[in-house]
């Protein structure tokens, strides 16, 4: 008997709201931004994820003071204290997240040293941290390796710098930001990615004093300044969350509206969803001056009760097709008539989930070979980054073990989907990502259980 179980008796539609709070993905990084500021930060809207706890006593361990404000949500950090922390200390933390990478820059701006730990994360690919290591050294930080992890210093502080990444990548883009913002000079970053996380993050800093221009093709202008105070921010809302409930209500065949979702930032989703059969209806926000209840803006995705048509799609980065989105979705694909492909760009070994589907009756082949329009940097190497999804398929319970934070939500979909009793091992992980998952499978009509 363990409390990381799920007993999943599956079949069930799920129908109802749930609502949706600030992105995950914008979150955390945000936490870390305000290691940069000379005076407190509030964030609203916080979602109780295990990448918040991490963060937060990550936070702690450096000395940041953090307390909850008087809203729901509501969390203030206090830099004014901000001191070391032991390797030891931090590494009890390494484990669980890949985060402690983007204290470096505001660690070395603030204390003159920073640490990396071995990092965790979801075993979703190798996600090296060379991009990271590269930009900082052109910084001016001196990496130097140890067996725990890696100690940096800046003995002649850090200077903004030309750096072009190699691939669009999303974390280090954020270290590049969370850097060159009290980086003597200028900083041009040039194939950065341009999630809409990363704007919000951009907001953030801006708000804290920072000098940022986003210019055409990736380009990322920032005029380093000698100070930056606190910031208030409400985050966008977390969109890769949205999807995976959207994605849920059309493999069960339900009816799911979810508050907080924001169309612009999930065109891209909407319209393969569509493309599928799925429906949609989107709800605005009211004006400040309306007073009715239960308007809060979202929006609805349900099964259009007739057959679903397969697709053909390929994740890549914004404003791509979101690989956190393709693992829900996929769930969905296994119900639809004909042959659907999938061809994931982003991380070469995130389709191994697809085994557990196929033990449940789906009929999923992965293969090494670009099957898009366009060949991806894993065509010549040894990766399965591509499936075919044939439908649909009638799926039947299963014993499933979770590998991976989105993986572990398309298990839970499947299960929800399936006839019969599921158990799903490992569901405490899904808390990384997915504020109170069970309560709001248990609005939604789902019969679950801790076993």
């Amino acid at each position: 008997m363990t409390d990381d179980v799920l007993a999943v008796h599956g079949g069930t539609p799920l129908n109802g709201r749930v609502r949706v709070r600030g992105a995950k993905n914008l979150v955390s990084k945000a936490m870390v931004a305000s290691l940069l500021g000379d005076s407190p930060s509030t964030l609203y809207d916080v979602p109780a994820i295990r990448d918040v706890e991490v963060v937060t006593g990550l936070l702690e361990l450096h000395g940041v003071r953090v307390s909850r404000g008087e809203s729901d949500g509501e969390l203030i950090f206090d830099p004014s204290n901000v001191e070391s922390a032991s390797t030891d200390e931090i590494n009890v933390h390494a484990g669980s997240s890949r985060i402690p990478i983007l204290f470096c820059g505001p660690l070395l701006h603030r204390l003159g040293h920073a640490f990396i730990p071995d990092l965790g994360g979801c075993h979703i690919g190798p996600r090296p941290i060379d991009f990271h290591i590269q930009a900082l050294r052109q910084f001016g930080a001196i990496v130097d390796k140890a067996p725990e992890g890696m100690h940096l210093t800046a003995p002649n502080g850090l200077h903004g710098t030309k750096f072009e990444l190699p691939y669009p990548s999303v974390g280090a883009t954020e270290q590049v930001l969370l850097t060159a913002v009290l980086a003597e000079g200028v900083t041009e970053l040039r194939n950065a990615a341009v999630e809409p996380e990363i704007m919000d993050l951009i907001c953030v800093l801006q708000k804290m004093g920072a000098i940022i221009t986003v210019h055409t093709d990736r380009v990322i202008e920032i005029k380093g300044v000698k100070r930056l105070g606190g910031y208030s921010h409400r985050p966008i809302p977390d969109r890769i969350e949205a999807a995976s409930w959207a994605a849920a209500a059309l493999a069960t065949r339900g009816d799911i509206t979810v508050l907080g979702a924001q169309q612009a930032d999930m065109g891209t989703f909407l319209n393969v969803f569509r493309s599928i059969g799925g429906q949609f209806e989107v709800t605005d926000t009211l004006p400040p001056n309306e007073t009715r209840p239960g308007r809060e803006g979202g929006i609805r995705f349900w099964h259009p009760g007739t057959e679903l048509t397969a697709v053909a799609l390929e994740t890549d980065v914004h404003p791509g097709f979101a690989t956190d989105w393709q693992q829900p979705l996929v769930v969905a694909l296994t119900q639809a008539r004909g042959i659907s492909i999938v061809h994931e760009t982003v991380y070469e070994q995130r389709l191994g989930y697809t085994e557990a589907l196929n033990s449940m009756g789906a009929t999923i082949q992965t293969y090494r070979d670009c099957l898009g329009g366009t060949p991806c940097r894993f065509g010549r190497r040894n990766f399965h980054h591509s499936a075919v999804i044939a439908g649909p398929s009638k799926l039947h319970a299963a014993d499933l073990v979770i590998p991976d934070l989105r993986a572990g939500f398309s298990h839970l979909i499947a299960a929800l989907a399936a006839e019969g009793t599921s158990r799903v091992y490992g569901v405490n992980l899904i808390k990384r990502g997915y504020e109170n998952f069970e309560t709001k499978l248990a609005e939604l009509g789902a019969n679950v259980e801790r076993v």
